[in-house]
């Protein structure tokens, strides 16, 4: 079965269809030897090149792992002063799974965290072309108004850094403290704690409820996996072309 290059570039792993029509366009592409053009179509047995490497779908064994990381953990493989880190959580039925993070989670904050055995997909996952949304739920502690909320939406400028949400939602008040669904499109260090700080406001409680199309099940207990299927990679894989 056929189908056109980009989607098939897309499918595995190479970056999202837009970045990968560029690619076609800028002649990087090359099938059986031979320069790619924009809009053809490709059969599983052509041999598909980007800087000379052949690019085949990713295998169907390629893995995907949701953890729901409870506060006070490290999102990190090494140990730091002995705190919990997030691979402690991790299955340790087999061993010859290396479990590559995508993207990370601050200390204080909990939720939704990714794992793959795959370098590229997490690459793929965590890189802006791919254009894969966050959200957060956010309880924060201040004074919140109109105009912080268009600066929020518009962007704002941090020591020469740009940060910027896509979307925010007013949630449920309760004295000084006022819940946030929040969500935005990059994965910068500590993004949404440091939008709310410009603007006054102290977060209390940060929770990644949605990566993509992923979102976390109310059923999954803090500290506790679940291994994804593969219409959700796939999800993912596709989320945004």
């Amino acid at each position: 079965m056929s189908e056109r290059l980009q989607k098939f570039l897309a499918k595995a792993g190479v970056g999202s269809r837009r970045f990968c029509e560029e690619l076609i366009k800028s002649r990087k592409i090359k099938i059986n030897g031979k320069v790619a053009e924009i809009g053809v179509s490709v059969e599983i047995t052509d041999v598909i090149e980007y800087e000379g490497n052949v690019i085949s779908y990713v295998k169907s064994d390629l893995k995907l792992l949701m953890l729901n990381k409870p506060e006070g953990v490290v999102s990190s493989n090494k140990k730091e002063k002995n705190l919990p880190i997030v691979f402690d959580y991790l299955p340790k039925s087999n061993l010859n799974t290396r479990w590559i993070s995508i993207g990370r989670l601050d200390i204080n904050s909990s939720g939704l965290m990714l794992f793959t055995n795959d370098g590229t997909f997490a690459n793929f996952c965590m890189h802006p072309s791919s254009m894969i949304d966050r959200e957060y739920l956010v309880r924060a502690r201040g004074e919140f108004t109109q105009e912080k909320k268009q600066k929020m939406l518009s962007g704002i400028n941090i020591e020469g850094a740009s940060y910027q949400l896509t979307d925010i939602v007013e949630g449920e008040k309760h004295s000084s403290n006022q819940w946030f669904s929040v969500c935005l499109m990059s994965g910068k260090n500590k993004e949404v704690r440091k939008i709310f700080n410009y603007f006054d406001l102290e977060i209390s409680r940060l929770k990644r409820t949605r990566f993509g199309p992923i979102f976390l099940p109310s059923s999954l207990k803090k500290g506790s996996t679940i291994e994804l299927s593969n219409k959700e990679i796939d999800s993912l894989k596709n989320y945004g072309i």
